[in-house]
């Protein structure tokens, strides 16, 4: 087993324990509520055995799907990793990002940062890539996470944070109230790949313009697909809102990201949880966006510096009526 260190961060009624494998949250509470508000495990060899469903991890350099693994990136085609079905990458491939011990950078109190260097060629992606990712908590309180890479030659470049989030303590979502600030979305196909379409939310059970109840029957729609906010990065706002089934419990997701992936949980099956014991949200650049004309770019240059920036924040009371846009 790799040399796996735990960080302890907290400050404003917020704590959190991270895992320098995979840069991954471990467990995250409100100093007023007895329940960790994330899915975890209390042994590092459980995240090993579980490496494939990326509990609490950053999932890159390419965080979710791209067609057969395959791509043009500076002028060429190249073939990746496809560890999804044995057909699509997925997650940066089987030594994505997520499953490669990081570096503990620097720490204080409050924050941690984390730093891993994925070299030329690995999981068939060109050029070396020096990322960082530094998690701080913020008053509100908040969980800030904030990502930046570079390249020495033209790669792409697409990180996730990919929480199980469950608010309400329970075995189940069910009950989750859940906003998305999306009037598109990407339909995909039975392998979970983008048709290239975007459809509209509006009459359809993907529209959560308003808060909706996660119930079983809206959850039997599955989902596992990304939500349009923006056709490029952005400056940070306001995209998503989550609560507790008993409202206690409400927290809203701000992003720099042009995609929002819900993804239901449906395919937990590690240790003590099941389908739909947590639920993912996670800000990223659309999926197969290399194979698609008119999606975000994920391209990633020498010279340039790829930056996301991601706010969580937590608030124990009933949510209000609207978010901004």
């Amino acid at each position: 087993m790799p040399d796996i260190e735990a960080v302890a961060i907290s400050g404003h009624g917020l704590s959190a324990r991270f895992l320098n494998y995979g840069a991954t949250l471990q467990d995250l509470r409100l100093a007023s509520v007895d329940r960790s508000l994330v899915l975890g495990f209390d042994e590092p060899v459980d995240y090993l055995r579980h490496a494939d469903q990326y509990f609490g991890a950053m999932a890159g350099r390419y965080a979710n799907r791209i067609c057969e693994g395959r791509a043009v990136i500076g002028g060429r085609a190249v073939q990746l990793d496809r560890n999804f079905l044995d057909r699509h990458l997925l997650h940066g491939g089987r030594d994505g990002s997520s499953m490669r011990v990081w570096r503990v950078a620097s720490r204080t109190t409050s924050s941690v940062t984390f730093v891993d260097r994925l070299p030329d060629g690995h999981m068939g992606f060109p050029g070396c890539l020096d990322v960082q990712v530094t998690f701080e908590i913020l008053s509100g309180p908040a969980l800030s996470l904030e990502v930046e890479a570079e390249t020495d030659e033209e790669t792409l470049c697409n990180f996730a944070h990919h929480a199980y989030f469950n608010l309400g303590g329970s075995a189940s979502i069910e009950g989750h109230r859940l906003r998305i600030i999306a009037d598109r979305y990407l339909p995909v196909t039975d392998t979970l790949i983008p048709t290239g379409a975007l459809a509209a939310v509006k009459g359809s059970p993907f529209d959560f313009r308003k808060d909706a109840v996660l119930t079983a029957e809206r959850l039997s729609t599955g989902y596992d697909h990304n939500y349009c906010l923006a056709e490029r990065r952005v400056d940070l706002r306001p995209v998503a809102r989550l609560s507790a089934p008993e409202g206690d419990v409400t927290m809203t997701i701000e992003t720099t990201e042009p995609g929002l992936q819900f993804y239901d949980g449906a395919g937990i099956n590690a240790g003590p949880y099941r389908a739909y014991a947590g639920l993912a949200l996670e800000p990223q650049i659309w999926p197969d966006a290399p194979n698609h004309t008119g999606f975000p770019s994920a391209l990633l240059r020498p010279g340039e510096t790829y930056r996301q920036h991601t706010v969580f924040s937590f608030a124990q009371s009933h949510p209000p009526e609207a978010l901004p846009r």
